[in-house]
């Protein structure tokens, strides 16, 4: 079948639209790599030319206690609990540990015995003593004895002389004999009472055999073992003991803290105190200051005052690590409930002027805050608003840190 022209003409490729379409697709493309390199410039300049990266060390803000608050700090110290009454019982003689009676841990009355030393030399001595004794008072017996008839014979010879039967001589040698028998007497009395002074010595060191506790308290230290020396003085190198036993008197448990002296005309007798042991942080214990020692130390620049707790609680132990808080005059009804106190090292605090704030840090961006501080003490400040628990504050502040500005974590330490 022929073909018409126009058919023909329908089948034919027109080469001018295809060339005035690949022109266009040119010109996107061309475009298209433009902007891909324009924002990929901008980026590599933000990232090299974009503001500079500050290294920082962070901490993580916390609570410090959940418990509630006693009143508003003036000042924050730390310290020790101590005991005011404290002892190492020991012997007042030298001897073998025999028997020990007591474990740590262990309540003891006031002359307890707590052990008992080897009596086999000192119970020889105490026999000595006592025959000593008994022979000083059989030779008095005989010396009363004697003068008895020494007597006797004097007044005979008192009665023989007026009758003129004896000489005068024999009358004089009656009465020295009597004279010299008395004072014998005189000299034995004595030293009966020599020999009852030295057996009731023995006695009292028979007696020292049983080392016995010096008043009520509990047993923290054991310090000797059956068959080992212990003396008085330090006798016989290592290999003799001094004491047997460390006793407390629980009842006398206190706080000991370091103030420094810049700070010591915020304390005062009798002020309220709130104390809290490093290992019950969230059970806080009021207390209250019993006095402030007057001396200060020169090599640490602080003043010891003395906190007494107010209860004695059990399992406030001697030696544990208290933290303290000295109270304002404000009565605790009076102080609202603020929730948990989080507690920052002073050096995450920037002060500006009238301003304070920190540097919070927030996916490597810091940003400067406002916070309300309250009382500052031992390398620590109280924040009262401004910081919620968990966040990353830098600490300490370092120069060169902006608002929005960048920087990399060096390393993170908890508070």
């Amino acid at each position: 079948m022929a073909l018409d022209n126009e058919t023909l003409g329908s089948l034919r490729i027109d080469r001018t639209s295809m060339a005035d379409d690949g022109g266009s697709g040119k010109k996107i493309v061309i475009w298209s790599l433009v902007g891909v390199v324009a924002i990929a410039a901008a980026v590599l300049g933000y990232i090299f030319f974009g503001g500079k990266t500050v290294t920082v060390t962070t901490i993580t803000a916390e609570a410090e206690s959940n418990g509630p608050s006693l009143g508003n700090a003036v000042l924050n110290a730390s310290g020790y609990v101590v005991a005011r009454r404290m002892a190492t019982a020991s012997s007042k003689v030298t001897g073998k540990v025999l028997e020990i009676y007591v474990e740590e841990g262990m309540e003891v009355a006031k002359d307890q015995v707590i052990a008992k030393l080897d009596p086999i030399n000192l119970r020889t001595v105490l026999t000595m003593s006592e025959r000593e004794l008994d022979a000083s008072r059989r030779n008095l017996t005989e010396i009363e004895v004697r003068l008895a008839e020494a007597r006797k014979n004097l007044e005979r010879n008192e009665a023989l002389v007026k009758q003129q039967l004896i000489s005068q001589t024999s009358l004089d040698t009656s009465r020295a004999e009597v004279n010299a028998l008395a004072a014998r007497l005189e000299a034995s009395k004595a030293q009966v009472k020599v020999s009852e002074s030295s057996l009731a010595m023995r006695k009292i060191d028979y007696d020292d055999l049983q080392v016995r506790a010096p008043f009520k308290g509990v047993v923290i230290s054991k310090d000797a073992q059956p068959g080992e020396m212990i003396s008085p003085l330090s006798a016989g190198g290592g290999f003799t003991r001094t004491g047997i036993a460390t006793i407390v008197d629980m009842d006398s448990r206190e706080i000991e803290v370091d103030v420094n002296e810049a700070y010591i005309n915020r304390v005062k007798p009798n002020q309220r105190v709130e104390a809290a042991l490093d290992a019950y942080p969230d059970a806080p214990l009021p207390a209250h200051v019993i006095n402030i020692v007057p001396t200060a130390d020169r090599t640490k620049a602080t003043v010891r005052v003395r906190i007494a707790f107010d209860k004695l609680e059990p399992h406030i132990l001697p030696d544990m690590g208290i933290k303290v808080r000295f109270l304002d005059e404000q009565p605790a009804a009076a102080v609202a409930a603020r929730g948990p106190r989080i507690r920052i090292p002073s050096v995450a605090v920037q002060h500006v002027d009238s301003e304070t704030y920190v540097w919070v840090v927030k996916e490597n961006r810091v940003e400067r805050r406002a916070v309300t501080v309250g009382a500052e003490g031992d390398g620590q400040i109280d924040v009262l608003a401004g910081v919620i628990s968990g966040e990353e504050l830098v600490s300490p502040v370092v120069p060169g840190l902006e608002d929005g500005g960048k920087v990399e974590v060096k390393n993170e330490a908890n508070s």
